[in-house]
């Protein structure tokens, strides 16, 4: 009886990974297969709020909203707006010697959502025709805008920037690069190949400026700490495809130590979970589902890259102890979990990019084992309930970089 209910366990649990590993398979290849739009500047120019909302960042936000102030677009075309949520005086004064509107906010617990609703709910509207979110650590390269403006022109309603390791200082920081590079290429580019909406990431992200607003002054969304995913949800809702612009670079400051990686974990997981749920809200119901509804509804039920690794790990050693016992546990042979894992191998490493195979990222992956661990001790410590946001330190300037190879 107890090897029957295994085998039940282990068939669906080969099942789900099956499907699941075909999915990304699909979305890795395609990604290389269709090559995405190149965006030209446009002689038309949308007015674009830079919106920033900083807590707690007085060593880093002045650069961000130094460098966003200075980026090569118009100048008379844009302007930059931050929530300075327990910023410093000295921080708001310097803030204030720049290009920069700083608004400050203090609320009992503090939000990105509460922070983006604040900003919207404060500039004219009229003056805007889009708005792009980026975080208190981002930094976008030159050109950034110009393509975000040449996709609205051309009739996108939402776009999505290519985020880039800022830093490469850490074995950590590799591996968390790495991750957002395999997301890019599955869930961004490979989504767009095969004409799906892209996922959004929480920054380097633009959105019609009303669209935005609508959607910050939502009821429920200031208490939702994974308020991005819900921006995420509500243009699938609305049947706005995400463009994805794979040469809008925007730099991103990567975790550098476990503890900041697992608290960050944490939160993704907690993201998932909430987004998850929103499918089956009676208050979110979606009368006429797209492909793109069905889409995002089957990559939240996907396990994330760790707990599918650490998944196969337990695998392995179950079906070592089948081997040594003789003792049909799984009920599949080895050689069906060893092919499948091989495919989910082969679809990682193709969706790295070919200038991250060096002898950095070689030695980076010997610490994959302890970032798994990290990632099942974020696991054990999620809180669908949470109501503030779990904010991860950033400390990393372009001054202090030290990424090259």
């Amino acid at each position: 009886m107890i090897l029957l209910i295994l085998h039940i366990f282990f068939i669906f649990l080969f099942i789900y990974f099956t499907i699941n590993i075909l999915y990304l398979v699909t979305m890795a290849v395609a990604g290389h297969l269709s090559s995405l739009k190149k965006w030209m500047p446009n002689p038309h120019k949308n007015r674009f709020a830079i919106l920033i909302p900083s807590y707690n960042e007085d060593n880093i936000i002045v650069e961000t909203a130094f460098e966003a102030a200075r980026h090569n677009y118009p100048s008379s075309h844009f302007d930059v707006f931050i929530a300075a949520d327990h910023l410093s005086n000295e921080t708001v004064e310097k803030l204030s010697a720049l290009r920069v509107q700083v608004m400050r906010v203090e609320f009992e617990l503090g939000s990105k959502a509460k922070s983006l609703n604040y900003l919207l709910n404060h500039i004219i509207e009229k003056n805007y025709d889009a708005s792009i979110i980026l975080d208190g650590d981002n930094i976008m390269l030159d050109g950034c805008l110009e393509k975000v403006n040449a996709a609205f022109q051309e009739g996108s309603a939402a776009v999505q920037c290519h985020r880039i390791a800022k830093n490469l200082n850490t074995p950590i920081a590799i591996l968390d690069a790495i991750s957002e590079e395999i997301n890019n290429h599955l869930f961004r580019r490979g989504q767009r190949a095969l004409c799906f909406s892209a996922s959004t990431i929480g920054s380097g992200m633009a959105f019609h400026f009303n669209k935005l607003k609508q959607v910050y002054n939502k009821p429920g969304i200031l208490g939702n700490p994974a308020c991005d995913r819900e921006v995420d949800f509500e243009m699938m809702k609305d049947r706005i495809v995400v463009e994805y612009i794979d040469d809008a670079y925007v730099l991103d400051e990567k975790v550098s130590g476990h503890a900041v990686f697992q608290r960050q974990r944490t939160r993704w997981l907690e993201s998932q979970l909430i987004h998850l749920k929103l499918f089956f809200s009676s208050k979110e119901y979606v009368p006429n589902k797209s492909k793109d509804y069905w889409n995002k509804l089957f990559i939240n039920l996907m396990p994330p890259r760790m707990i599918l690794l650490a998944s196969f790990f337990i695998v392995a050693l179950v079906c070592l102890l089948e081997y040594l016992t003789d003792i049909p546990i799984t009920g599949i042979a080895g050689f069906y979990w060893f092919t499948i894992f091989i495919l989910y191998i082969f679809c990682l490493m193709i969706s790295i990019p070919a200038k991250m195979y060096n002898r950095r990222t070689a030695a980076a992956v010997l610490y994959l084992p302890s970032a798994i661990l990290s990632f099942l001790k974020a696991a054990m410590g999620i809180k669908t309930n949470r109501k503030e946001f779990v904010h991860t330190p950033k400390t990393f300037g372009q001054n202090t970089d030290s990424s090259k190879d």
